[in-house]
């Protein structure tokens, strides 16, 4: 249920009103915009007398949510969210790009990609220490050494990591790390999802591999219920019928996302097609349909690399890429 509130109420007034609804075992999640006071309650609303509520003075309207995402809602939350790592700021207009290979794989690689990345324009580096892979012989990631190299990157650069977690286990390993990635194949590991919720760092949510947009903002909902609303949405392609690409890049979810949420929404061209070349093309059209930002794998040698060499980028492509991709924004601007 959203109660809006009357512009300008008096601070003690709307505290009574939120007492007198807590009282009723709802949580009640305050949103403070510009213009206008937003209550959105989260229980058994069942047994709120709307009438009554809608008679209140202070108060302006009153609308049931039918919609079983609530906190990743924008009628909860109507202004956008943006969120701050570390003075970079993604959401809310502000556009940031992810950059880096898809494996830590040794500290010159992490630290030279990292360093190239930041002087094309990436505001965080991305780097795969934890490596989910279809194949058990394929190669794992380098786990604790791999978050090790990350933290001697951002050393080196400044930049803030973004990596993915696999197991709720390993969350201690993650002190150094900025944003906390949960892959494609984690999106419903809801055990994993609510013990995010307890830590206080941004979570980077991609997509399922056939998920829909709402169950995707359900697994956010998961994160969020349990107390972290710090939640960037990513579309990284889902599978579809198409024969010539990894994925089928869904860039419809990027305004249809913005519309139902008031959460960052980014995009990965590089797991949605898997092809260094079409990483380019996507990444514009992303940006023209309103990602935040983009999450790009770039690595020095691609192929050497010791996972996903086909989709990554060189440097100097990548340097391009961000070009074309400022150059782009600064006309939609």
């Amino acid at each position: 249920m959203i109660v809006v509130l009357k512009p300008n109420v008096a601070m003690e007034k709307q505290e009574r009103l939120i007492d007198w609804l807590k009282s009723l075992s709802l949580n009640v999640h305050v949103s403070t915009g510009e213009f206008q006071t937003v209550l959105g309650l989260v229980g058994d609303t069942s047994t709120v007398d709307t009438s009554l509520l809608e008679s209140l003075e202070i108060v302006d309207t009153v609308t049931r949510v039918s919609d079983p995402f609530k906190r990743a809602n924008r009628k909860f939350h109507p202004e956008d969210t943006v969120i701050d790592v570390n003075g970079v700021k993604i959401g809310g207009g502000n556009f940031a790009i992810i950059a880096g290979p898809c494996s830590v794989e040794s500290e010159d690689q992490i630290v030279t990609i990292a360093k190239s990345v930041k002087a094309s324009g990436a505001k965080m580096l991305r780097g795969g220490a934890f490596k989910p892979r279809t194949s058990p012989y394929d190669f794992q990631g380098l786990k604790k050494e791999g978050l090790r190299l990350l933290s001697i990157a951002k050393k080196e650069t400044g930049l803030p990591v973004v990596t993915e977690v696999m197991n709720a286990a390993d969350l201690p390993l993650f002190d150094d790390v900025d944003i906390i990635q949960v892959g494609a194949r984690n999106t419903q590991n809801f055990d994993l999802l609510k013990e995010l919720g307890t830590v206080g760092k941004p979570i980077l949510l991609k997509r399922g591999i056939a998920g829909t947009l709402k169950e995707l903002l359900m697994s956010a909902e998961y994160i969020m219920s349990s107390g972290n609303e710090k939640v960037i949405l990513c579309e990284r392609g889902i599978r579809t019928y198409s024969d010539y690409t990894r994925n089928t890049l869904d860039l419809a979810a990027v305004p249809m996302l913005h519309e139902l949420s008031h959460l960052p929404v980014v995009v990965d061209p590089s797991h949605a097609t898997g092809i260094a070349k079409l990483v380019t093309p996507m990444a514009l059209a992303a940006s023209v349909c309103g990602a935040d930002g983009l999450e790009i794998e770039v690595h020095n040698n691609p192929e050497h690399a010791w996972s996903d060499g086909a989709q990554s980028l060189r440097p100097e492509d990548f340097d391009k890429l961000a070009k074309k991709v400022f150059a782009l924004r600064e006309v939609m601007d």
